[in-house]
């Protein structure tokens, strides 16, 4: 006999959507949290970008920021600038508790991958320290890992790096070396076993100058990390 009846999940998606409508964050029109029209006009990140923080390259093997750094990550890529709609996604997801963005934001990123493939085998989500998680109630990054690992088929290791030391958020840091000294000795690996000759990918909303990816990086390579790289939504200029 062939099954009439929709799937639960689908039942509970129409009733939500019934009683919270979702309207889109850039011009309020219902149907979507982005719609089309807003979607054709995001801030896409497209090649040549710099090998290094994936910034887009107007000219040279690498941008002048990155030129002289040795850092820990192999690279960073994002699909978008930290501008327009994407900005005001974030700070949905991120402040102002709307979850449910989560799936479309994460399914940006799998798109992103499907057109420009990176090598790995698990992704770990930049975590946020106790005090943060409790003030917040969730990690915005962790969601995107999870719908990300979901789409992908690949797995998500909340365990594998943790934050020990509590820092101001980085966009209020004034230059490139502050955020370094903030993130500096911030995180651990307790279970290594979860990276051990495993290609990272290190999963964030947001990254300006990479720091915390680096720092998360480094400590997964002295884990036993046999690569990693950074992967989020946008990059801020």
């Amino acid at each position: 006999m062939v099954n009439v009846h929709p799937p639960v999940k689908s039942l509970k998606r129409i009733a939500l959507d019934l009683l919270f409508p979702r309207w889109c964050i850039g011009c309020g029109k219902e149907g979507d949290y982005i719609c089309a029209a807003c979607r054709e006009q995001l801030p896409a990140i497209r090649p040549p970008v710099c090998p290094r923080c994936g910034r887009p390259l107007a000219d040279g093997p690498v941008c002048p920021g990155c030129a002289d750094m040795d850092d820990e990550i192999d690279g960073i890529r994002a699909p978008f600038l930290f501008d327009g709609v994407i900005r005001q996604a974030v700070h949905e997801l991120k402040y102002r508790n709307l979850r449910a963005l989560a799936p479309l934001l994460a399914a940006f990123l799998h798109a992103y991958l499907r057109e420009f493939p990176l090598k790995g085998d698990v992704l770990v989500p930049v975590p946020l320290h106790p005090r943060r998680l409790r003030e917040r109630g969730y990690n915005q990054s962790a969601r995107l890992a999870r719908e990300l690992g979901r789409l992908g088929g690949r797995p998500v290791r909340e365990d594998a790096l943790v934050r020990t030391g509590f820092a101001p958020p980085q966009v209020r840091s004034s230059g490139e070396a502050e955020r370094r000294r903030n993130v500096a000795g911030a995180f651990a690996c307790p279970s290594p076993q979860a990276v051990i000759d495993k290609r990272v990918i290190l999963i964030d909303d947001v990254t300006t100058s990479g720091a915390t990816l680096n720092a998360g990086a480094g400590v997964l390579k002295a884990a036993g990390a046999a690569s990693v790289w950074g992967l989020v939504l946008a990059l801020e200029e």
